[in-house]
């Protein structure tokens, strides 16, 4: 299966030995992205709701580079540090899909995430059949 490497500055660089996405066979799988600046490198300052935000903006990035939008996403996994941020993760998250069919997504609480931040998101989409 050819597959390609996708890459963006407007998105944080791979900070291990992984690419920011992939796209075989009609579909893009990110990696998982955390709230890193892609301008500074840093995490951003703020709680969970900044920090959702920009996740997602870095998210868009990696879609638009690939020629899509959040309506071509199928299946997202969020990992929170912290359940009890769900709501407030949920009502950033809910806007990036408003007014399009939500994707499928699993959701789970994890032990730490890298740099300490408080989500991490990838996703996989598709792009639309000929």
């Amino acid at each position: 299966m050819k597959r390609e490497i996708l890459s963006t500055g407007d998105a944080p660089a791979a900070i291990g030995p992984y690419s920011q996405a992939v796209r075989a066979g009609g579909f893009v799988f990110t990696a998982g992205q955390v709230p890193l600046d892609p301008a500074t490198g840093k995490l951003v300052t703020g709680g969970i709701e900044e920090q959702t935000r920009r996740v997602m903006k870095n998210l868009g990035a990696v879609l638009a580079a690939a020629g899509l939008g959040f309506d071509a996403v199928l299946k997202t996994t969020v990992y929170l540090l912290d359940l009890g941020e769900f709501a407030v993760f949920n009502g950033v998250y809910g806007e990036y899909f408003a007014g399009i069919a939500p994707p499928a997504r699993s959701t789970v609480q994890v032990a730490a995430l890298p740099l300490g931040a408080r989500v991490e998101i990838e996703l996989v989409a598709a792009f639309p059949a000929d």
